[in-house]
């Protein structure tokens, strides 16, 4: 054998299987490239839509019909659309009096009430979330109620979208008109209509208080008929809400330092 025939290279033998291997994954990764492409483009022309439309129908008030149905019951779904003008101002100054007092300021994500509620929950307490106003808007308009590491990286993504697509405004009036404020009842003028047989743009200091302090389980507190526990909640948001700064959508002044803590509600 002469030294040109050894030195020549071995030739690799095809092989039809090791050929399918490779088109199958190359299918598949084609595959996820335009689903996650195609999920992209839908999340934002969904977000862009919703930045002019009412939205009258979200994930979690399928669920609660589907649940009643489950049970043998009629689904009640008590909702009606109002912009946020239409809205007591004392309302918007409750909820964020109670639910975040940096809204204006943030830009969907309050870090330092994460952290300090991560912190909470390691100490075995009652579980404690640091949503915003922006992540529960997020949530309620686009995602299922279910607690997971996914929900929890689709809120992000959504919260995102919505801070960057829509101005405050508009993500105050969506979260206020699609919240959940009773069993079957969602949205601020539902609620107000339902207890108080006012109009959202009627609320008192005091009624809007008293919803407020029910929003972090409104199918276990009424705000028509208060505990006593509800009560003394809503006498503490309603001291607050002359001290946080006043709501004013038209000038946002930068972020400056507070002296009243983060407040939020469970995620």
């Amino acid at each position: 054998m002469t030294n040109d025939q050894t030195d020549q290279p071995i030739q690799e033998t095809y092989s039809p299987q090791k050929a399918s291997r490779k088109s199958w994954g190359s299918r598949f990764i084609r595959f996820i490239r335009n689903l996650f492409l195609l999920f992209l483009i839908i999340s934002i022309v969904w977000i862009v839509l919703d930045l002019f439309l009412p939205i009258f129908v979200t994930p979690l008030m399928v669920i609660r019909s589907v649940e009643s149905i489950a049970h043998g019951e009629f689904p009640k779904n008590s909702k009606q659309w109002v912009p946020i003008d239409e809205i007591s101002p004392n309302l918007i100054q409750a909820v964020v009096a109670s639910e975040d007092n940096l809204f204006l300021h943030h830009h969907g994500f309050s870090f330092e009430s994460m952290s300090k509620a991560f912190e909470h929950n390691l100490q075995g307490k009652k579980i404690r979330g640091g949503s915003t106003i922006s992540q529960q808007t997020a949530k309620n308009v686009f995602l299922f109620p279910n607690r997971s590491y996914i929900r929890k990286g689709l809120e992000a993504y959504f919260t995102v979208l919505i801070e960057v697509v829509w101005p405050k405004k508009r993500i105050m009036e969506v979260y206020l008109n699609v919240i959940e404020t009773g069993d079957g009842i969602y949205g601020i003028e539902a609620a107000s209509e339902e207890y108080f047989g006012v109009h959202a743009s009627e609320l008192s200091r005091s009624q809007a208080a008293t919803i407020a302090a029910c929003l972090p389980n409104p199918r276990r507190f009424n705000a028509g008929h208060p505990s006593g526990y509800i009560q003394r909640r809503s006498h503490i948001i309603a001291g607050l809400m002359g001290k946080v700064e006043q709501v004013n959508f038209n000038k946002i002044a930068p972020q400056v330092k507070h002296k009243h803590k983060h407040r939020h509600r469970r995620s």
